[in-house]
């Protein structure tokens, strides 16, 4: 069962971000977030988990202001960052208050060598870029290459480094894990634990692979068909018997086209209550 506001903002006593209760509209006509509410706490790591479609990323344009370039916008509810309502801003506008996206695709300028891309991204001195570098000693090997020819691992860790380099509170990133090996995954999920400690920045990790988003969030929410089905600490999502054979592996041995077929009423039923 979904724990209630209330109870969510009792284990997070300073809120960073508040969504309630918002509805994403696409072209005017296509509901793709239906009555999603969601907090994340100062300094927390929360995970958005989900397949494929569930509206992990719809979410994540949501709170960027990135939304009006697919012709969507949110239609009701609230977005509140640091106590102000930021719904349908640009995202400049955004930005600047302290929200940054790592986008899932896309990640960095190909015709631009590493070294440009991070100061393109904050105008920032070089002794600032350095700083930065200390969490990605291997752009600093790299730091001539252009971005077109960066394996997966390196585009990730540049598009991390800019991100840093405009000084966030909030730092979304979406689906850092795609296309990556799982030994890459590992040391990257380890890197951000480490960047949200030392910089006491929050984040939220929208995430295919369960796993590796559980091994370094406080607390996560299960997303399906557009609505929130799911959420709670760590460990109560690690040993929820549903999340571990859909999203963790674990379990019976179904395919996922069968799981979702007959499983879903019963999951439905069982996490509404």
């Amino acid at each position: 069962m979904i724990e209630p506001l209330e109870r969510v903002m009792a284990v997070n006593d300073r809120l960073l971000l508040q969504i309630e209760k918002m509805e994403v509209v696409y072209h005017h006509v296509i509901t793709a977030i239906q009555g999603i509410s969601l907090n994340i706490g100062d300094n927390q790591i929360v995970a958005l988990l989900g397949t494929n479609g569930a509206g992990k990323t719809t979410i994540l344009r949501a709170i960027s202001g990135f939304l009006g370039l697919d012709n969507a916008k949110v239609t009701e509810g609230s977005i509140c960052f640091q106590g102000e309502e930021i719904q349908n801003k640009p995202p400049h506008i955004i930005t600047q208050k302290g929200i940054v996206l790592v986008p899932e695709r896309n990640k960095v300028f190909e015709h631009l060598t590493v070294e440009e891309n991070l100061h393109l991204s904050a105008g920032l001195t070089g002794e600032q870029d350095q700083k930065i570098l200390d969490y990605f000693p291997v752009l600093r090997r790299i730091k001539r290459r252009l971005g077109g020819y960066l394996s997966g691992g390196e585009r990730q860790m540049l598009a991390l480094a800019a991100a840093l380099l405009c000084r966030p509170k909030l730092l979304l990133i979406d689906e850092m894990s795609l296309g990556l090996a799982p030994l890459v995954v590992r040391d990257l999920m380890q890197l951000v634990k480490t960047i949200r400690e030392e910089n006491r920045v929050s984040i939220l990790l929208v995430e295919q692979n369960a796993t590796a988003a559980l091994e370094i969030a406080d607390y996560g929410y299960v997303i399906e068909n557009g609505r929130l089905v799911y959420a709670g600490d760590i460990e109560k999502l690690k040993n929820h018997k549903d999340i571990q054979e859909f999203y963790l592996g674990r379990g019976e041995q179904q395919s996922r086209k069968s799981y979702r077929e007959v499983k879903q009423y019963r999951r439905t039923r069982r996490w509404y209550g």
